[in-house]
């Protein structure tokens, strides 16, 4: 199947053509003919497979044969969870409509606002926003939602998970009733339903892959190593890897400060982005990471989605997220468009339980590799043949021959039952900087 079959337009055949791409992805196939029939749609796929070009494309065709917007509206709102993914979107949407006579504007926080209610005085077609600074522009009346056509969540699952529900909310409640629905996903959950019966009519489902799994494109293994040497570690492995790009996920926006100026002071050209970093320094390090300035951008979950980086070969958990899914979104930044990628997760024991549930939402055991010099000294529980299982432990009895005492540091000793504690949380309820 080609581009040219799912009934696109000559100007949008050649933009795509330009992008050397030549056989829509599965998502693609599917979702570009629902969206051009007019109907609302739920599409889901795992992250790195095109769905920004499964909804962008459609809505372009249809948009160029409209009339323009007028001032202070637009035609179609893209509303998306992060500035980062807000920046791609809106990326995609003039890469493939620059042949067309459209006009397009994204807006996010963490900037100065005039500039973007000048860009919307004058109308666009595509409006790409966070939750949060559509609403500050609305308010201000430099935006109107009476045009609005087509109105596309993108990354829903993430917006619920940043806590946005409240704010897609009400902006839905400003939308016209008569228009087309579209959300886009990796993963449709419980709630995701839920609002989706609020937003969506009688859709098309797509869904090509199969929840909560992981790319083909992509090899994963996990390090075993003792949270201390964490960073030699990582620092070994760009070093001996001769790695030129990596992007490295930590847990906290002060841990990744701290990992940063680790790296930089190793010699390995680093920056940090998330929430606290300002909109100005979030773009020069991405973009510095992209051109080859910086050799490992260290993230917080913030960048999880959003970053789409050409042949991105290699992602570092340094930390495992508390939510699991997150891992999936986290390596699918690596073996995107069918380039093969590998994602490597540093892991001391205190994570055993968040790798157990890891393995039980991919359904696989994840290679384990010891690297010489960094044995731990409190090794990870071995892994079953059934994914997730090592985190069940045998009963222990203090007589029994593997019975040791615990260090007089507090730290369990090989072969000791883990005391009991409490599971990491599975949600934030605070609402996200965006």
């Amino acid at each position: 199947m080609s581009f040219a079959s799912l009934g696109l337009s000559a100007p949008l055949l050649k933009a795509v053509a330009e992008q050397q791409y030549t056989i829509p992805s599965p998502i693609q196939q599917q979702a570009i003919p629902a969206v051009l029939s007019g109907r609302d749609v739920m599409a889901a796929a795992q992250t790195g497979t095109g769905k920004t070009a499964g909804f962008t494309l459609p809505i372009l065709e249809q948009l160029s044969q409209g009339k323009p917007a007028k001032g202070n509206r637009a035609r179609v709102l893209i509303l998306t969870p992060t500035r980062e993914l807000a920046a791609q979107v809106a990326e995609s949407v003039a890469t493939y409509g620059k042949y067309l006579s459209l006009k397009s504007a994204v807006v996010f926080g963490g900037v100065k606002i005039n500039p973007q209610m000048m860009k919307l005085r004058g109308g666009v077609d595509v409006l790409v926003a966070t939750p949060g600074r559509l609403l500050d522009l609305y308010q201000q009346n430099a935006i109107r939602f009476d045009s609005i056509e087509t109105f596309v969540l993108d990354e829903a699952d993430r917006m619920l998970d940043m806590g946005f529900i409240r704010d897609i909310r009400k902006i839905i409640q400003l939308l016209p009733s008569k228009r087309q629905n579209l959300m886009f996903s990796a993963t449709f959950s419980d709630p995701i339903r839920k609002l989706a019966k609020e937003l969506i009519h009688d859709p098309v489902e797509v869904s090509v892959t199969p929840s909560n799994s992981t790319a083909k494109t992509v090899t994963q293994f996990v390090y075993p190593v003792d949270k201390k040497q964490k960073p030699k570690l990582l620092l070994k492995l760009i070093e001996d890897g001769n790695w030129e790009q990596v992007l490295v996920f930590t847990k906290t926006k002060h841990g990744a400060n701290r990992l940063t100026r680790f790296l930089d002071e190793a010699g390995i050209s680093a920056a940090a982005i998330h929430g606290n970093k300002s909109q100005g320094a979030r773009t020069k390090a991405l973009s510095g990471f992209k051109n080859g300035e910086v050799r490992a951008l260290v993230a917080t979950d913030i960048a999880a989605r959003g970053l789409d980086i050409d042949q991105l070969p290699q992602v570092v958990n340094f930390e495992l997220p508390n939510v699991a899914e997150d891992y999936v979104h986290r390596i699918g930044r690596t073996g995107r468009a069918g380039a093969s990628g590998q994602a490597i997760s540093l892991v001391c024991l205190d994570e055993s339980d968040l790798l157990g549930g890891i393995e039980r939402l991919t359904r696989q055991t994840i290679e384990r590799r010891i690297v010489e010099g960094f044995e731990p000294v409190h090794p990870l529980p071995d892994a079953s043949a059934k994914p997730g299982a090592h985190s069940k432990r045998r009963p222990h009895h203090k007589n029994h021959k593997s019975a040791r005492p615990e260090h007089k540091d507090g730290q369990r000793t090989p072969g000791t039952p883990k005391p009991a504690r409490r599971r990491p949380r599975t949600q934030s309820k605070a609402k996200a900087t965006v």
